[in-house]
């Protein structure tokens, strides 16, 4: 079984949680509403996704 021969330092440490950073998700606008929406996503107020209609809203 793999054991490790040394240590691992603070700064190798440190260094590699430093991209376990949470960031917010990232938003794109509707082009047929222009509300604000998920990319890659059905816009939950229209029902339009890449100019067409896929779901049915009320």
């Amino acid at each position: 079984m793999a054991v490790p021969k040394r240590k691992k330092g603070r700064a190798k440490t440190a260094s590699r949680r430093a991209n376990h950073v949470i960031c917010a998700p990232t938003k794109s606008v509707c082009s047929q509403c222009h509300q604000v929406k998920l990319p890659h996503r059905v816009c939950a107020s229209c029902g339009y996704y890449k100019n067409q209609e896929v779901v049915d809203t009320k």
